[in-house]
């Protein structure tokens, strides 16, 4: 004998069966497995601000970009105006400034470390990378040289985040 349910307990309501119930558990759970992949996957937004001349810095936006960061490009005449707004001290000085979820980050910083502080949240003004070393992000080419990046604290002064010996 074949045993039936209704879902809302009227006679003529349509028949579940224990298979109906057993399927349709087994939907949901399969359907729950695949939320994760459906998951909104958070997008840290970089606003970048350039001089309009300088190339290497529309390299890093790209080297940026291409780690999963949404970039928007802002040129601007002086980026050491735009330095100074954000509180990041003259002396790591950059071609490009760029803000990232209450972050400043100065020069050709790696992606790789600026997800490694968005990971941490530190208290700090942000990350530097100051001068354009070669072999850094956006400045690659066959010279390669050793370069730090900086974490730079709110007090403005820097220790060693990350070392690239190149």
């Amino acid at each position: 004998m074949k045993k039936t349910f209704s879902l809302s307990g009227a006679r003529d309501a349509f028949p579940v069966t224990r298979r109906h119930l057993l399927f349709g558990c087994v939907g949901i759970v399969a359907g729950s497995l695949a939320l994760p992949s459906l998951a909104v996957i958070p997008v840290h937004r970089v606003q970048v601000y350039k001089n309009a001349s300088c190339g290497c810095c529309g390299a890093w936006a790209a080297h940026m970009k291409s780690a999963g960061f949404d970039v928007s490009v802002t040129e601007v005449d002086d980026t050491t105006a735009v330095r100074k707004r954000f509180g990041m001290p003259d002396r790591f000085g950059s071609c490009n400034t760029a803000t990232i979820d209450g972050y400043v980050l100065e020069g050709h910083v790696p992606a790789a470390e600026v997800k490694r502080l968005l990971a941490a949240k530190p208290n700090a003004i942000g990350l530097a990378v100051p001068s354009m070393p070669p072999g850094s992000p956006g400045m690659e080419g066959s010279r390669k040289d050793p370069y730090q990046v900086l974490l730079i604290d709110r007090a403005g002064k820097d220790s060693v985040f990350a070392r690239f010996a190149q």
